[in-house]
């Protein structure tokens, strides 16, 4: 009911039922309006939320195998004659190596006149070549005692030390060392007449040994040690 003047009189005018429930309808839909934004501006939040949280998270990380610098071995093995007057030995060696005498024994050279190294530059590879007369302050099974503990030297390193007696057609025999795994060396031999002579070789690369970096040029090496142990003879 609603309260009226006019004309200096009071009267009152009935709000019909059907007014107050159209009154109702439209605020319970004005209402279901509100609670409907309400709700869409809870997901939004909710999504922008997760969005910024997800952002933030560092980026996944996916580890790659193990990488080595490529080793540049020659295109091919050639080979030329090593004839030094004076020297108790011959050999053929790689033509993309050179020979220098061995400078770590200086002080000793009178002793070991014969002792030279054969260095790999575009490798950074040597092989040490060490010679001794076979005599009785030398005798051989002592040389060939000492050559065997500098072999099994670095077993404590290696995965294992394979051993591959030879006897070339020049009368030259001796032990081909193939020593596994991350040591110091991957081969070394010795080579001898059992009665003069006695010599022992042994590969090392001027950096960290790791079998698996440094295995193209160990194998490309090999073919380089057999071929100086094929040739090698004695004067």
């Amino acid at each position: 009911m609603e309260k009226n003047e006019s004309d200096g009189g009071i009267y009152f005018v009935i709000v019909t039922k059907s007014k107050s429930i159209s009154l109702l309808q439209n605020y319970s839909v004005a209402k279901i309006r509100v609670a409907g934004l309400f709700q869409c501006f809870c997901q939004a939040a909710v999504a922008t939320l997760f969005l910024s949280i997800m952002s933030c998270r560092p980026a996944s990380y996916t580890p790659k195998p193990p990488g080595y610098f490529k080793i540049d071995t020659p295109d091919s093995h050639q080979y030329h004659l090593f004839d030094r007057p004076g020297f108790p030995y011959s050999f053929e060696y790689p033509v993309y190596s050179v020979i220098k005498d061995d400078s770590v024994f200086q002080s000793q050279k009178e002793k070991n006149p014969y002792w030279v190294n054969i260095e790999f530059p575009s490798l950074g590879a040597v092989i040490n070549i060490t010679y001794k007369d076979i005599t009785p302050d030398h005798p051989f099974m002592k040389l060939v005692d000492e050559a065997d503990n500098l072999s099994f030297f670095h077993h404590n390193k290696a995965d294992y030390i394979d051993q591959r007696i030879f006897r070339t057609s020049s009368g030259v025999s001796g032990i081909l060392y193939v020593v596994g795994g991350s040591a110091a060396t991957r081969y070394q031999f010795t080579a001898t007449d059992s009665t003069k002579h006695f010599m022992r070789g042994a590969l090392y690369f001027d950096v960290t040994p790791n079998a698996d970096s440094l295995k193209p040029a160990t194998d490309f090496l090999e073919k380089d040690i057999s071929r100086l142990i094929s040739t090698l003879k004695w004067r």
